[in-house]
């Protein structure tokens, strides 16, 4: 396997050069990370060995050198000293690999640092060392995924819905998927099972197919056997709900698709890994069941939940196809019980396989897109739980250091994270200096100066030096496990729009039952001869025309149609939830940094305060900065590039952290940086050139002087950019009657600035992902429905505590998945569209819905004979399920107009 495919997600292309740090080889065509030292230009993997390289070229030139002339002198026969890496498998040579590790004594190598990180953290994994996951840890909560207020100790039922809990936090451990696997297989194996039923039963129908009558019999046969596979093997999982939702119990039935109960469980739902459980721990002690309840807020039972009687949407699809299949088998294999009754114009008693079947395959069709979407409604917590880095280099008291796995970390620990990597946990510099990279926080792109004393928080890049830390918060304490509980928390607290079939089922399925004895009693006594003969005929139609079938597709199809035309829109829906709640929002709740503004500095402005060329001056700044990766600098070259400015070289070059930098250009003394980088060049700074700088300030710009042989040549405004299509967004949504909030992790002054400009109505700057989801949890106790756009992890909390997150394309995968609605090209403006569609998509299930429930107020008294008494008319079952279907398209046709809605 090759290493760059294993650690760093590249192609596996050929290659030219080679990492002097790690010994892969990359193509310097497409690499994105290069150094030049002594007038040659090196590649790397990452950024990673980059920084290594650059802290210490020596060391790697004079291993690279000797792995080159090893490689020349043995030739092929190197090959046999070659091991290979555990975790990825690429080979490599033991005595020139520059990452090793030890294990119960015995050595490791490793192609890069992320391997061997991989390895450190979780050595038995590689090895083959691992038992099979067990089950959740003794005190592990679960959760109803569609009933969130029910919470038990262990695993087990909703009592509500019968659906199986899951763990409250995700795991770590890689899921196989293989509910989902055994999900599908069942459905495409329905599939082609159902399809020669329908076609043998509806074909004379729909198409005019005859079979000879040599062969009518024999399709009889694999009608009744084919639907019985169906309804018995497939059905099954929704006879196990149906049977619990009575407050029953049979543990041989699956709660779904994949497989029993236990089985699944134990394959996809019970592993939590001891990273995950530290969420849950403070100091080392596990926080028990009751006072995680007490946290969220809920009750938590310990041991089984009692299960109440609670029909719903299971018992009527239960119902429904159990008895159209249970009088079909025997309409078929005994017909000659039957009266005349029973029979058609040609003597024949009529059976209804294809409804059964085809209903058992569509609702598995709908339970199979149900899991699929809920297997990523822990991938934002999982993205959140993998900020952190696995491992966390410890310095023992005797000066030593050693890689440990992150949960061994206790508060008061010295570690060292070294240019590249995470902080570990939460705590405070004690040594050392560095740019750290906060975006994960913030959401701001720029880069902060960690020094002695300054607090630093797990999650968060050290970026170019080294720095000595103190472990203050560690486990479930850390920031990021607070944002993982805050995410979690809001995710649960949503109540999708299926729930109205659930609630009118409670009341509907006892409804129709007592309505089909009623119909057998009354006909039983008082109708016609043969009465148990018509009375059998009613009770079934009263069944097969309540089957609900039209019930069920009534939220469905509507939200795969309009999921399917917000596409068209970029406007991607999460759950049904989202539709729903977004028709009703009157508060949007915005980010600043990549959802108002692109997300990255630009050089908005370079004034000139001398008589140099602009242009001169701009290939001066970008001279200095063109070796740095800092955003500002970053934006100065970018610029410069653009506008075709001469390239220029620069020589003694010395970066001062905290005031800028300053290098010999053309042989002249160029300095950039802050007002103390001029103070100390001695380029003095007017009053007017203060105060112009300081206009830019109000603007929301970052300033850079630049200074020429001690003389202050001009001022750089650095900005981060308002969208071009924000003024016209913001103005369309106040027009649809929105508040507009925006919240920032910026300073007031930028802020402020952003706000004026886009007539924004209120403004938080300076805050927190906390906060952030404060404010949103405050606008909604007022009473105002909140939607929250935003692109960043620090945005996660907020997304997920709104009512409508809404995650802007291009932003991170924690926030998308944090977010219930993701607009794809990033226009905030498509909000308005989303919005619309919300409406009419709302209105269109409300209709489906109320289709449905006519058509059974209508469709139950006629097939239990109520007009018989004036006009002797009766419903026989086959007219029944002619109208079942019939109920469906109408709903189908229904949902379909929202592929022409105006948005």
């Amino acid at each position: 396997m090759n290493a760059q495919a294993c650690c760093h997600d590249s192609d596996n292309t050929p290659s030219t050069a080679t990492d002097p740090v790690c010994g892969m080889t990359v193509d310097p065509a497409t690499s994105r990370h290069q150094s030049v030292h002594d007038g040659q230009t090196f590649h790397f993997c990452c950024g990673g060995c980059k920084a290594k390289f650059e802290a210490g070229p020596a060391r790697y030139l004079v291993a690279t050198a000797t792995h080159e002339h090893d490689h020349a002198a043995h030739g092929d026969a190197h090959g046999a000293h070659l091991v290979k890496d555990p975790v990825c498998g690429m080979s490599v040579d033991p005595h020139t690999a520059q990452h090793r590790a030890e294990h119960d004594g015995h050595p490791y190598h490793f192609c890069s640092a992320r391997c061997r990180e991989k390895f450190v953290a979780d050595p038995a994994k590689y090895l083959g060392e691992r038992q099979p996951a067990p089950a959740a840890p003794a005190g592990t909560v679960y959760t109803c995924p569609m009933h969130p207020e029910v919470q038990q100790v262990g695993p087990g039922h909703c009592p509500k819905c019968g659906m199986a809990l899951e763990p409250m936090m995700p795991s770590l451990d890689e899921d196989d998927g293989g509910e989902l696997r055994a999900m599908t297989r069942r459905f495409w194996w329905l599939v082609a099972l159902t399809l020669p039923v329908f076609a043998l039963a509806m074909g004379p129908h729909l198409f005019g197919w005859h079979l000879p009558a040599p062969w009518a019999g024999v399709a009889g046969w694999v009608e009744a056997v084919l639907a019985s596979v169906v309804v018995l093997w497939g059905g099954a999982p929704f006879f196990g709900r149906g049977w619990r939702s009575l407050g029953l119990s049979l543990p041989s039935l699956p709660d779904r698709a994949g497989g029993g109960l236990a089985e699944a469980q134990g394959r996809t739902r019970e592993r939590m890994s001891i990273r995950d459980r530290a969420m849950t721990q403070r100091h080392g002690q596990a926080v028990p069941a009751h006072r995680v309840a007490k946290q969220r807020g809920s009750a938590v039972t310990e041991g089984r939940v009692r299960r109440p009687w609670s029909p719903n949407m299971y018992t009527l699809i239960a119902l429904g196809t159990g008895v159209a299949w249970l009088y079909s088998a025997v309409a078929f294999a005994l017909p000659g019980i039957f009266p005349d009754g029973f029979r058609d114009m040609h003597g024949r008693v009529a059976v209804y396989f294809e409804s059964a079947a085809v209903i058992v395959t569509l609702v598995t069709l709908g339970d199979f897109l149900e899991l699929r979407a809920r297997r990523h409604t822990g991938a934002a917590l999982k993205a959140l739980l993998g900020l952190a880095p696995k491992i966390a280099r410890r310095i023992a008291a005797d000066g030593s250091e050693a890689d440990v796995p992150l949960e061994q970390v206790q508060a008061g620990d010295v570690l060292r994270v070294r240019p590249g990597e995470k902080v570990p946990v939460d705590g405070v510099v004690i040594d050392g200096q560095s740019h750290v990279d906060e975006s994960m926080l913030t959401g701001e792109p720029m880069p902060v100066v960690k020094a002695k004393d300054d607090a630093i928080t797990g999650g968060t890049v050290n970026q170019d030096g080294a720095l000595t830390m103190r472990a203050q918060k560690v486990g479930g304490e850390t920031l990021l496990a607070q944002i993982v509980a805050l995410v979690a928390a809001a995710q649960r607290s949503r109540a999708p729009l299926q729930r109205v079939a659930d609630k009118v089922a409670a009341w509907f399925v006892p409804a129709v039952v007592v309505a089909a004895v009623l119909a057998f009693a009354v006909w039983a006594m008082t109708g016609p001869e043969p009465r148990l003969a018509h009375a059998l005929i009613a009770a079934v139609s009263v069944l097969i025309i309540a089957c609900p079938c039209a019930l069920g597709l009534a939220t469905p199809i509507s939200i795969m149609v309009a999921s399917g035309r917000g596409a068209q829109h970029g406007v991607l829906f999460k759950d049904a939830g989202a539709i729903e709640s977004l028709r009703d929002i009157d508060t949007l709740v915005v980010d600043k940094t990549g959802t108002l503004t692109e997300g990255k500095p630009a050089l908005t402005e370079l004034v000139v305060l001398g008589n140099q060329p602009r242009e001169h001056l701009l290939a001066l700044a970008a001279a200095l900065e063109r070796p740095s990766e800092h955003p500002l600098a970053r934006a100065i070259v970018t610029a410069a590039d653009a506008e075709g400015v001469a390239v220029l070289a620069a020589t003694a070059f010395r970066s001062l952290t905290g005031m800028g930098v300053s290098a010999m250009v053309e042989g002249r003394t160029v300095a950039l940086g802050n007002a103390r980088l001029m103070a100390e060049s001695r380029a003095a700074i007017s009053d007017d050139a203060n105060a112009r700088a300081e206009q830019l300030r109000q603007h929301g710009a970052t300033v850079m002087f630049l200074a020429v042989d001690g003389t202050l040549a001009a001022l750089l405004a650095v900005a981060d950019r308002i969208k071009p299509d924000t003024p016209a967004a913001i103005q369309a949504l106040h027009a649809a009657g929105l508040r507009i909030v925006m919240l920032t992790g910026d300073n007031a002054t930028t802020a402020q600035s952003v706000a004026r400009t886009l007539g924004i109505d209120e403004v938080h700057a300076d805050v927190s992902p906390a906060d952030k989801a404060a404010v949103v949890n405050r606008l909604k106790a007022e009473g105002r429905r909140v939607a929250m756009a935003g692109d960043g992890i620090n945005d996660a909390p907020a997304l997920a505590a709104s009512d409508v997150g809404i995650a802007m394309g291009g932003g991170t995968d924690v926030a998308m998945e944090s977010a219930s609605v993701t607009l794809v090209r990033g226009e905030l403006g498509a909000i308005v569209r989303a919005r619309k569609l919300s409406q009419a998509t709302v209105g269109n299930i409300h209709q489906n819905l109320f289709f449905a429930f006519v058509y059974n107020a209508v469709g139950v008294p006629l097939a239990a004979g109520v007009l018989y008494p004036w006009f002797g008319i009766t419903l026989s079952p086959m007219i029944a399920a002619l109208a079942m279907s019939l109920s469906s398209v109408s709903v189908v046709s229904n949902a379909l107009r929202l592929r022409r809605a105006p948005l």
